[in-house]
């Protein structure tokens, strides 16, 4: 019993400090002045902006709901623990308010300058021919189950695949509530060892992908980041299969080139140019503001590695198919001994202690 009284005090405190952090005042003006923005005429004349706004008031009114309603009911645990009206059944609904409160604290780890963006994330196959191009497919399939498992929506805007088996490279823009803080610790490369399955003897073998993470940027987020249109290069061509049988009788497809820095950037699977345009100059805003951030040492410390270089020396994770079983993250120390689990989606515990990490 004064167990239970404990837990229902300690979960109290807890939740103060919460919504404290969560800065609720701060949140309700958001809020209305989101409202205030929504109530113009014209604002379905742009529709991308009216449905970016739209969704923003929509998260962030969950975000309100679901941390008055935690306070709520941790007062009223903590209330009848206080009056002695409590049991061996108030353990089970502690239990539900502690994980709960979990994952609100998770949140307010998520306070970085973009961490609340929607994400683009890339994955690139290492040296290793077929065998690094399979595992950078792997890679794929395991985050399209994450992302499946967080209600996220998924778009793949470019595709390379490989000439036997696997990927080159592909990349996805992935829209959900704090997308970019949840996947920026994925930046970095993922090492696979197994068995391979292409060749006769099963020799050991040892893979690497490179995994990128960048924050789908706007203009009004890069004020000071300028793209002339004198400074790019358009190229059209047919998309690959990927794209579909339609998409493939045009030139659909965008390689994009930004001749002061010479990034180049690809979009092909909508099936209209106009649209792949706009994904490119996508692309091309948030790679350049990750060479803008790799070029500015200093502000990388500030934001407690918001930015994080996807070098091929940045070496995050590694995944045991053979000898053993194991995937092991080398910053956090975390470690699972069911592999096949991880690369169906269940990243959450490597996931959060990077968030708590950083």
């Amino acid at each position: 019993m004064h167990d239970i009284k404990q837990k229902a005090q300690d979960l109290k405190g807890r939740v103060e400090k919460v919504i404290q952090s969560f800065n609720l005042p701060e949140k309700r003006k958001e809020l209305s002045k989101l409202e205030a923005d929504s109530m113009d005429p014209n604002l379905w004349d742009d529709q991308e902006k009216a449905r970016k706004l739209t969704t923003a008031l929509s998260d962030l009114k969950q975000e309100i709901d679901d941390a008055e309603t935690l306070k709520e009911d941790v007062d009223t645990i903590y209330e009848l623990s206080q009056e002695g009206g409590v049991d061996e059944s108030f353990a089970q609904e502690i239990s539900r308010l502690e994980k709960k409160v979990d994952k609100f604290e998770l949140k307010i780890f998520l306070s970085g300058q973009y961490d609340s963006k929607n994400a683009i994330v890339s994955i690139h196959a290492g040296q290793g021919g077929t065998e690094a191009m399979d595992w950078a497919s792997m890679l794929y399939r395991m985050y399209l189950r994450y992302f499946e498992k967080k209600g996220w929506e998924v778009e793949t805007v470019d595709v390379s695949e490989g000439e036997e088996a696997g990927l080159k490279s592909v990349t996805v823009s992935v829209r959900g509530q704090y997308a970019y803080g949840y996947l920026k610790g994925e930046a970095g490369t993922h090492r696979l060892v197994r068995q391979s399955p292409f060749n006769a003897n099963n020799l050991r073998q040892t893979s690497f992908a490179l995994v990128e993470v960048l924050p789908e940027l706007e203009q009004e987020d890069l004020p000071h980041i300028e793209i002339k249109e004198d400074d790019l290069e358009w190229q059209f061509f047919r998309a690959s299969s990927q794209g579909g049988q339609n998409v493939q009788k045009v030139s659909t497809a965008v390689r994009l080139k930004h001749k002061p820095t010479e990034i180049v950037v690809t979009a092909q699977t909508e099936r209209f140019q106009e649209q792949n345009r706009k994904i490119a100059l996508n692309l091309l805003r948030a790679k350049l503001w990750a060479r803008e951030e790799a070029m500015k040492e200093k502000k990388v410390k500030e934001l407690k590695g918001e930015y994080r270089p996807a070098s091929w020396g940045n070496q995050i994770r590694s995944y045991v198919l053979h000898p053993y079983k194991m995937v092991k993250d080398l910053r956090t120390e975390v470690e699972a001994s069911n592999p096949e689990g991880v690369l169906d989606g269940n990243l959450d515990p490597f996931i959060e202690a990077e968030i708590q990490k950083l």
